[in-house]
Protein backbone atom coordinates (compact mmCIF):
# COMPACT_ATOMS: atom_id res chain seq x y z
CA UNK A 1 0.00 0.00 0.00
CA UNK A 2 1.37 3.35 -0.96
CA UNK A 3 1.46 5.64 2.08
CA UNK A 4 1.71 9.41 1.72
CA UNK A 5 4.16 10.53 4.36
CA UNK A 6 4.56 14.27 4.43
CA UNK A 7 2.74 16.77 6.57
CA UNK A 8 2.47 18.97 3.49
CA UNK A 9 0.07 16.46 1.96
CA UNK A 10 -1.78 16.22 5.26
CA UNK A 11 -2.41 19.97 5.18
CA UNK A 12 -3.62 19.76 1.60
CA UNK A 13 -6.04 16.93 2.39
CA UNK A 14 -7.11 17.97 5.86
CA UNK A 15 -10.07 19.84 4.38
CA UNK A 16 -11.44 16.44 3.45
CA UNK A 17 -10.43 14.35 6.45
CA UNK A 18 -9.20 16.60 9.23
CA UNK A 19 -12.26 18.54 10.27
CA UNK A 20 -14.21 15.40 11.19
CA UNK A 21 -13.63 14.01 14.70
CA UNK A 22 -10.40 12.06 14.87
CA UNK A 23 -12.28 9.08 16.28
CA UNK A 24 -13.92 8.65 12.87
CA UNK A 25 -10.70 7.07 11.68
CA UNK A 26 -11.30 4.21 14.06
CA UNK A 27 -14.56 3.28 12.31
CA UNK A 28 -16.08 -0.02 13.33
CA UNK A 29 -15.76 -2.93 10.97
CA UNK A 30 -12.20 -2.30 9.85
CA UNK A 31 -10.89 -5.78 9.15
CA UNK A 32 -7.53 -4.90 7.67
CA UNK A 33 -4.65 -4.00 9.98
CA UNK A 34 -3.09 -2.05 7.12
CA UNK A 35 -6.25 0.03 6.83
CA UNK A 36 -6.29 0.67 10.57
CA UNK A 37 -2.66 1.75 10.50
CA UNK A 38 -3.32 4.08 7.57
CA UNK A 39 -6.18 5.67 9.49
CA UNK A 40 -3.99 6.12 12.55
CA UNK A 41 -1.29 7.73 10.42
CA UNK A 42 -3.89 10.03 8.88
CA UNK A 43 -5.16 11.00 12.33
CA UNK A 44 -1.65 11.88 13.48
CA UNK A 45 -0.85 13.85 10.31
CA UNK A 46 -4.10 15.76 10.60
CA UNK A 47 -3.53 16.52 14.29
CA UNK A 48 -0.10 17.90 13.42
CA UNK A 49 -1.56 19.93 10.55
CA UNK A 50 -4.15 21.47 12.83
CA UNK A 51 -1.60 22.36 15.52
CA UNK A 52 -0.06 25.75 14.88
CA UNK A 53 3.11 24.79 16.78
CA UNK A 54 3.79 21.78 14.55
CA UNK A 55 2.31 22.58 11.15
CA UNK A 56 5.41 24.51 9.96
CA UNK A 57 7.44 21.27 10.15
CA UNK A 58 7.56 18.30 7.78
CA UNK A 59 7.06 15.28 10.05
CA UNK A 60 6.94 11.76 8.64
CA UNK A 61 4.73 9.20 10.38
CA UNK A 62 4.68 5.43 10.16
CA UNK A 63 2.43 3.22 12.29
CA UNK A 64 2.89 -0.53 12.68
CA UNK A 65 1.20 -2.72 15.29
CA UNK A 66 0.23 0.26 17.45
CA UNK A 67 3.71 1.81 17.38
CA UNK A 68 4.09 5.20 15.69
CA UNK A 69 7.51 6.22 14.38
CA UNK A 70 8.08 9.96 13.97
CA UNK A 71 10.94 11.25 11.83
CA UNK A 72 11.93 14.69 10.59
CA UNK A 73 13.13 17.93 12.15
CA UNK A 74 11.55 20.32 14.63
CA UNK A 75 12.87 23.47 16.26
CA UNK A 76 12.84 22.73 20.01
CA UNK A 77 12.50 19.98 22.61
CA UNK A 78 9.02 21.32 23.37
CA UNK A 79 7.98 20.72 19.74
CA UNK A 80 9.46 17.22 19.88
CA UNK A 81 7.64 16.32 23.10
CA UNK A 82 4.38 17.85 21.89
CA UNK A 83 4.47 15.75 18.71
CA UNK A 84 4.93 12.61 20.81
CA UNK A 85 2.07 13.47 23.18
CA UNK A 86 -0.27 14.16 20.26
CA UNK A 87 0.62 10.85 18.60
CA UNK A 88 0.03 8.98 21.87
CA UNK A 89 -3.42 10.59 22.07
CA UNK A 90 -4.58 8.91 18.86
CA UNK A 91 -6.78 5.90 19.43
CA UNK A 92 -4.89 2.65 18.87
CA UNK A 93 -1.42 4.15 19.26
CA UNK A 94 0.23 2.50 22.28
CA UNK A 95 3.87 3.52 21.78
CA UNK A 96 5.85 6.23 20.00
CA UNK A 97 9.36 5.86 18.56
CA UNK A 98 10.28 9.54 18.56
CA UNK A 99 13.19 9.98 16.13
CA UNK A 100 12.58 13.69 15.57
CA UNK A 101 15.79 15.70 15.56
CA UNK A 102 16.30 19.34 16.55
CA UNK A 103 17.11 22.14 14.14
CA UNK A 104 17.37 25.39 16.19
CA UNK A 105 18.00 27.37 13.00
CA UNK A 106 14.73 26.30 11.39
CA UNK A 107 13.04 29.05 9.41
CA UNK A 108 9.37 28.38 8.56
CA UNK A 109 8.43 29.12 5.00
CA UNK A 110 6.07 32.00 4.39
CA UNK A 111 2.58 30.64 3.85
CA UNK A 112 1.11 31.26 0.44
CA UNK A 113 -2.38 30.73 1.86
CA UNK A 114 -2.61 32.51 5.22
CA UNK A 115 -6.38 32.30 5.18
CA UNK A 116 -6.18 28.50 4.92
CA UNK A 117 -3.70 28.40 7.81
CA UNK A 118 -6.01 30.55 9.93
CA UNK A 119 -8.93 28.23 9.13
CA UNK A 120 -6.91 25.31 10.43
CA UNK A 121 -6.05 27.26 13.58
CA UNK A 122 -9.71 28.12 14.13
CA UNK A 123 -10.80 24.53 13.50
CA UNK A 124 -8.22 23.37 16.04
CA UNK A 125 -9.51 25.87 18.61
CA UNK A 126 -13.12 24.75 18.11
CA UNK A 127 -12.17 21.09 18.55
CA UNK A 128 -10.07 21.86 21.63
CA UNK A 129 -12.69 24.01 23.37
CA UNK A 130 -15.45 21.50 22.61
CA UNK A 131 -13.30 18.72 24.05
CA UNK A 132 -12.56 20.65 27.23
CA UNK A 133 -16.27 21.35 27.75
CA UNK A 134 -17.15 17.67 27.24
CA UNK A 135 -14.38 16.39 29.51
CA UNK A 136 -15.29 18.73 32.37
CA UNK A 137 -17.78 17.22 34.81
CA UNK A 138 -19.47 20.60 35.31
CA UNK A 139 -20.04 21.48 31.65
CA UNK A 140 -20.39 18.15 29.84
CA UNK A 141 -24.20 18.18 29.96
CA UNK A 142 -24.61 21.73 28.68
CA UNK A 143 -26.03 22.54 25.26
CA UNK A 144 -23.15 24.75 24.07
CA UNK A 145 -22.10 25.48 20.50
CA UNK A 146 -18.55 26.66 19.77
CA UNK A 147 -17.27 28.67 16.82
CA UNK A 148 -14.00 30.48 16.16
CA UNK A 149 -12.80 33.17 13.76
CA UNK A 150 -9.27 34.58 13.77
CA UNK A 151 -8.68 33.30 17.29
CA UNK A 152 -11.92 34.73 18.70
CA UNK A 153 -14.13 32.03 20.18
CA UNK A 154 -17.90 32.42 20.45
CA UNK A 155 -19.99 30.32 22.82
CA UNK A 156 -23.75 30.04 22.33
CA UNK A 157 -26.41 27.78 23.77
CA UNK A 158 -27.73 27.39 27.29
CA UNK A 159 -26.52 26.67 30.81
CA UNK A 160 -28.42 25.94 34.01
CA UNK A 161 -26.71 28.67 36.02
CA UNK A 162 -24.59 31.78 35.79
CA UNK A 163 -21.75 29.81 37.41
CA UNK A 164 -21.85 27.15 34.67
CA UNK A 165 -21.84 29.84 32.00
CA UNK A 166 -18.85 31.54 33.63
CA UNK A 167 -16.96 28.23 33.88
CA UNK A 168 -17.50 27.51 30.18
CA UNK A 169 -16.12 30.94 29.36
CA UNK A 170 -13.07 30.40 31.59
CA UNK A 171 -12.34 26.99 30.03
CA UNK A 172 -12.40 28.58 26.59
CA UNK A 173 -10.34 31.62 27.62
CA UNK A 174 -7.70 29.40 29.24
CA UNK A 175 -7.13 27.55 25.96
CA UNK A 176 -3.81 28.13 24.20
CA UNK A 177 -4.37 30.19 21.03
CA UNK A 178 -7.65 31.83 22.07
CA UNK A 179 -7.35 35.63 21.78
CA UNK A 180 -10.85 36.55 22.92
CA UNK A 181 -14.05 34.86 24.10
CA UNK A 182 -17.56 36.04 23.34
CA UNK A 183 -19.72 34.24 25.89
CA UNK A 184 -23.28 34.42 24.55
CA UNK A 185 -24.57 31.44 26.54
CA UNK A 186 -28.04 32.02 27.96
CA UNK A 187 -28.93 30.90 31.47
CA UNK A 188 -31.96 28.61 31.44
CA UNK A 189 -32.57 25.86 33.97
CA UNK A 190 -35.41 24.46 31.84
CA UNK A 191 -33.29 24.09 28.69
CA UNK A 192 -30.49 22.26 30.49
CA UNK A 193 -32.63 19.79 32.47
CA UNK A 194 -32.92 17.32 29.62
CA UNK A 195 -29.21 17.49 28.90
CA UNK A 196 -28.36 16.88 32.55
CA UNK A 197 -30.74 13.91 32.72
CA UNK A 198 -29.21 12.40 29.59
CA UNK A 199 -25.74 12.96 30.98
CA UNK A 200 -26.66 11.16 34.22
CA UNK A 201 -28.00 8.24 32.19
CA UNK A 202 -24.80 8.10 30.15
CA UNK A 203 -22.68 8.01 33.31
CA UNK A 204 -24.76 5.20 34.78
CA UNK A 205 -24.48 3.16 31.58
CA UNK A 206 -20.76 3.43 30.92
CA UNK A 207 -17.79 3.26 33.23
CA UNK A 208 -15.00 5.74 32.67
CA UNK A 209 -11.63 4.00 32.44
CA UNK A 210 -8.47 5.13 34.19
CA UNK A 211 -6.75 5.33 30.81
CA UNK A 212 -9.45 7.70 29.52
CA UNK A 213 -9.10 9.93 32.59
CA UNK A 214 -5.29 10.03 32.29
CA UNK A 215 -5.51 10.92 28.61
CA UNK A 216 -7.98 13.75 29.18
CA UNK A 217 -6.08 15.20 32.14
CA UNK A 218 -2.86 15.24 30.10
CA UNK A 219 -4.60 16.78 27.11
CA UNK A 220 -6.27 19.43 29.28
CA UNK A 221 -2.87 20.42 30.65
CA UNK A 222 -1.35 20.69 27.17
CA UNK A 223 -4.31 22.73 25.90
CA UNK A 224 -4.05 25.19 28.81
CA UNK A 225 -2.18 28.46 28.32
CA UNK A 226 -1.27 28.57 32.04
CA UNK A 227 -0.02 25.02 32.64
CA UNK A 228 3.20 23.50 31.32
CA UNK A 229 1.70 20.07 30.73
CA UNK A 230 4.90 18.57 29.34
CA UNK A 231 6.50 18.70 32.81
CA UNK A 232 3.62 17.02 34.64
CA UNK A 233 3.16 13.25 34.81
CA UNK A 234 -0.32 11.82 35.33
CA UNK A 235 -1.32 8.43 36.71
CA UNK A 236 -4.84 7.22 37.46
CA UNK A 237 -5.84 4.26 39.61
CA UNK A 238 -9.55 3.57 40.20
CA UNK A 239 -10.41 7.19 39.48
CA UNK A 240 -7.74 8.62 41.79
CA UNK A 241 -5.34 10.87 39.88
CA UNK A 242 -1.72 11.29 40.99
CA UNK A 243 0.27 14.24 39.63
CA UNK A 244 4.06 14.38 39.71
CA UNK A 245 6.80 16.43 38.09
CA UNK A 246 7.35 20.15 38.44
CA UNK A 247 5.57 23.47 37.93
CA UNK A 248 6.79 27.04 38.14
CA UNK A 249 4.48 28.34 40.87
CA UNK A 250 1.92 27.42 43.50
CA UNK A 251 -0.74 29.06 41.34
CA UNK A 252 0.13 26.72 38.45
CA UNK A 253 0.03 23.74 40.82
CA UNK A 254 -3.40 24.75 42.14
CA UNK A 255 -4.69 25.21 38.58
CA UNK A 256 -3.37 21.76 37.62
CA UNK A 257 -5.14 20.19 40.58
CA UNK A 258 -8.39 22.03 39.83
CA UNK A 259 -8.21 21.06 36.16
CA UNK A 260 -7.65 17.39 36.96
CA UNK A 261 -10.34 17.33 39.66
CA UNK A 262 -12.98 18.59 37.21
CA UNK A 263 -12.37 15.91 34.59
CA UNK A 264 -15.21 13.40 34.34
CA UNK A 265 -14.73 10.29 36.45
CA UNK A 266 -12.05 11.73 38.73
CA UNK A 267 -12.66 10.77 42.37
CA UNK A 268 -9.74 12.68 43.83
CA UNK A 269 -6.34 14.24 43.08
CA UNK A 270 -3.03 13.63 44.88
CA UNK A 271 -0.49 16.33 44.00
CA UNK A 272 2.00 15.73 46.81
CA UNK A 273 4.63 14.66 44.26
CA UNK A 274 4.08 17.73 42.09
CA UNK A 275 6.80 20.08 43.24
CA UNK A 276 7.12 23.80 42.74
CA UNK A 277 10.49 24.66 41.17
CA UNK A 278 12.57 26.96 43.33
Amino acid sequence: MHKFKTLTLAIATAGLIGLAPFSAYAAEGATSSALSEARQEGSIWTAFALNRHLNPFTIDVDVENGKAKLTGKVETDVDRDLAEQIALGIEGVKEVDNQLTLDPGFQPKASSEPSLSQRFDDASLVATVKSKLLWNSNTEGLDIKVSAENGKVSLTGSAQSAEAKELAGRLAANTEGVREVSNLISVSAVDSTAAKAQNAADKAGAAISDAWITSKVKSSFIYSRNIDGLNISVDTQKGMVTLSGSVLSNAEKQLAVETARNIRGVRGVDADALRVAS
